[in-house]
């Protein structure tokens, strides 16, 4: 469980002591916390402000990706690669869909970050894109306008409605008699 430092007398106490020169003065003493950086100063004021980001959970089959996207400077890493080195290559023009489609003016202030587990390689690019194409509308509607929100939801939707409504199709478990989960065995009359 992640736990916010809550300033108490022992830290107020160490803020003067710094001032008053008792003890030598901390060179720098940050924490850090979920995209929060505060200096000590800060915290004790608790003027800690959290930078702008959003996420968005996506899954394709047994594929989930999770998408962070945070003000930046138009960089997308997937599992910590740029997107340029996706594999395989054939399906590498799915993720860049609702880049293209949207328009790279509207990723060049932010950041996406990706990661992608589980299933194989197509569920995962599918949930990769999907999860992309969230986070940015899920972005522009939290830290820019509405307006602009829903202009991209329409240009999305209208290219391909699978990259921001979720495919709900599941494989069916097999049952006992048959091959798989419809098939039965074969039956001969003589």
């Amino acid at each position: 469980m992640h736990h916010m430092y809550t300033p108490g007398v022992d830290a107020v106490a160490l803020l003067q002591a710094t001032q008053t020169k008792s003890i030598p003065a901390i060179p720098t003493l940050f924490k850090v916390h979920r995209g929060r950086t505060c200096s000590t100063i800060s915290f004790l004021s608790s003027e800690c402000q959290p930078r702008p980001s959003r996420r968005s959970v996506k899954r394709r089959q047994t594929a989930t990706a999770v998408a962070h996207a945070k003000e930046g400077r138009g960089l997308i890493r997937i599992n910590g690669s740029p997107i340029n080195l996706v594999r395989p290559e054939i399906l590498r023009f799915k993720i860049y869909e609702p880049i293209l489609v949207v328009g790279e003016e509207s990723f060049s202030p932010l950041d996406i970050r990706v990661r992608a587990k589980g299933g194989g390689h197509t569920s995962q690019i599918y949930a990769i894109r999907q999860a992309i194409a969230k986070a940015i509308v899920a972005y522009y509607s939290k830290y820019v306008d509405a307006y602009s929100a829903m202009e991209l939801k329409k240009k999305l939707t209208a290219y391909d409605r699978t990259l921001l409504i979720a495919d709900p199709r599941r494989m069916e478990p097999k049952k006992f008699g048959g091959h798989g989960a419809r098939a039965r065995r074969q039956k001969s009359y003589r």
